[in-house]
């Protein structure tokens, strides 16, 4: 399917969906074969477009999320390098039914080292002293396109963003901590395992979801 072809069938999509605003997600899979795990017998690759509407955090989460930090550890970089995009879920649904039993909206995934990976969904930025922090993608973090945007955008802003390693104690003492992803855009958290957040909704967070969001509607616009 060459670029042209699938634009069209993107825009079939869009036009067929009953929703004013919503969310496409376009999958590749190796085809269809024969039982077993050898790919050989996969011929030819198929594509399919879902178009619907996402919630991954409810109405009252977005006013401020409450996470936990999950048991279920992020598969490490040596295993699944997290730049690939695949339905691969298991570990991140372990860590979301985790929340649910705790009645928290999201879970904080670690990696091997006990270090910050990211959501289940969504990356993880905290803010201390108006610096945003968030693992880079060696700590097993998905290299999201909301978490890249968000990085320019601070940048735009004056504020001071890096990638480094994250610690649970840093989630616990930031001065700020929000969640980016595509269907979740930017959500700020209320509190984590149970104890507030300095801010929420911080200073940071209403500064770089003012400007997010104007680039959200510009964009739509120059799409419409």
């Amino acid at each position: 399917m060459d670029a042209a072809t699938l634009s069209t069938a993107i825009d079939a999509t869009i036009a067929a969906a009953p929703w004013e605003s919503g969310y496409l997600r376009l999958v590749v899979t190796r085809g269809v074969g024969a039982l077993g795990l050898d790919p050989r017998s996969c011929t030819a690759p198929s594509v399919f477009i879902l178009a619907g509407t996402l919630q991954l955090i409810t109405a009252e989460g977005r006013r401020g999320a409450r996470l936990i930090i999950a048991a279920t550890r992020r598969l490490g970089a040596d295993g699944l390098d997290p730049r690939i995009k695949s339905l691969n879920y298991l570990n991140p649904i372990l860590a979301r039914l985790e929340a649910q039993y705790a009645g928290a909206d999201e879970a904080i995934m670690l990696n091997a080292a006990g270090r910050v990976a990211e959501g289940t969904a969504d990356n993880v930025f905290i803010v201390r002293a108006r610096r945003l922090l968030t693992p880079p993608v060696t700590e097993g973090a998905l290299e999201g396109v909301t978490r890249g945007i968000l990085l320019e955008l601070a940048g735009a802003a004056g504020i001071e963003a890096l990638e480094r390693p994250l610690s649970p104690y840093d989630l616990h003492t930031a001065d700020e901590c929000l969640l980016t992803g595509t269907a979740a855009e930017l959500v700020p958290v209320a509190e984590i395992d149970g104890r507030p957040l300095r801010h929420c909704p911080g200073p940071v967070y209403t500064e770089l979801a003012g400007r997010f969001q104007q680039l959200v509607a510009a964009e739509t616009r120059e799409a419409s």
